[in-house]
């Protein structure tokens, strides 16, 4: 590139974006790459600071310009149900093309931005997002880089395990309600479990195949989770009876239905009491009463993952330590906050 006086770049053709900041107002482009210089831009230009300007004197000498550079950047990066617009100011931003959980190849990550000049910056991973959202962004930091470092980031990527970033959709799920309880069996109180499950499973395209309530009793719990599962549930939610108090028995259930314990008990604040296994490839959640109470618990960060085809470990379990703490705002702004986010 040639750097000339701006008062010389009349009839020339910007081959950068201009970048505008009136603080606490605006910040963008006041004028874009391939504007051709006029007369009446020269006072503005001085006005933001340009004295000098850029303008290609060779386009063949094996550099990038940053818009192409993250062009190609973003074909290398999105996956899918990942969408992304032209650049601007250098930059390309990532969205949701859809519904789902916004996935990210972490070590993948860290190998990109590891590369000279390469950045990309993105929102925490394994969230529930929805169409729209804005996701990430990407940019070289020069105006110009080498061919070497895009065609870096292509083959980084290329031969990555898992795209590096993505959308999981949601699979429509059938799931069964098994509300324990002998106070909800014999009329004593009225289920506050069953509203709100139904209302966040419709609202994650999933349905409630049926719900059954049963007493305190840990053999006639185990058979309503049988009993779910034999009838076409693939996803058992059974409801109270977490605590230690001698009369709750779901774990005891949960253990005698023969299930594959994944945890019992999770580094989470609300949801310690938490409990997950799987019956041959049913999941099977236990579910403490912080998740009738609390906007956003432990059944909000695990229950997308399993809608998204995810089978959780113990160490998935295990990492929800950092992040895992809710700050019990005034008022709630999940998941527009740490909650669940290590």
């Amino acid at each position: 590139m040639k750097c000339i006086p701006v008062r010389d770049a009349v009839g020339l053709t910007l081959c950068h974006d201009i970048t505008e900041i009136i603080p606490g107002s605006k910040k963008g482009a006041a004028l874009l790459r391939g504007h051709v210089v006029r007369e009446e831009d020269i006072e503005h230009l001085l006005r933001l600071g340009k004295e000098q300007l850029y303008v290609w004197e060779d386009e063949g000498n094996g550099e990038v310009h940053e818009d192409d550079a993250a062009r190609r950047m973003a074909k290398a990066f999105a996956g899918p149900g990942i969408t992304y617009g032209e650049p601007r100011e250098g930059r390309i931003n990532f969205k949701a093309a859809r519904r789902g959980l916004f996935s990210i190849n972490l070590e993948l990550l860290d190998r990109v931005n590891s590369i000279p000049h390469v950045t990309l910056a993105t929102a925490h991973s394994l969230q529930a997002v929805n169409k729209g959202r804005a996701l990430a962004g990407t940019r070289v930091i020069p105006l110009t880089v080498p061919e070497t470092t895009v065609r870096a980031v292509e083959e980084c990527c290329k031969g990555a395990y898992a795209p590096l970033l993505s959308v999981l959709p949601y699979k429509r799920r059938r799931v069964a309600i098994v509300t324990t309880g002998s106070e909800v069996f014999e009329g004593r109180i009225k289920d506050g479990f069953g509203p709100v499950l139904r209302a966040k499973f419709k609202d994650w395209g999933s349905v409630i195949h049926s719900q059954r309530i049963v007493p305190d009793q840990t053999e006639v719990t185990a058979e309503a989770i049988l009993g779910a599962i034999k009838a076409g549930a693939d996803m058992v939610c059974v409801t109270g009876g977490m605590s230690v108090d001698p009369d709750d028995k779901t774990p005891a259930a949960i253990r005698a239905v023969g299930c594959e314990v994944v945890t019992y008990g999770a580094p989470v604040f609300p949801g310690a009491m938490f409990m997950l296994g799987y019956k041959d490839l049913v999941p099977v959640l236990g579910l403490p009463g912080c998740v009738m109470f609390h906007r956003a618990s432990i059944f909000d960060l695990i229950v997308p993952r399993i809608l998204a085809g995810m089978r959780i470990c113990s160490r998935d379990i295990a990492r929800l330590a950092h992040g895992g703490f809710c700050e019990a705002c005034a008022e709630c702004r999940f998941p527009v906050c740490s909650f669940g986010k290590g």
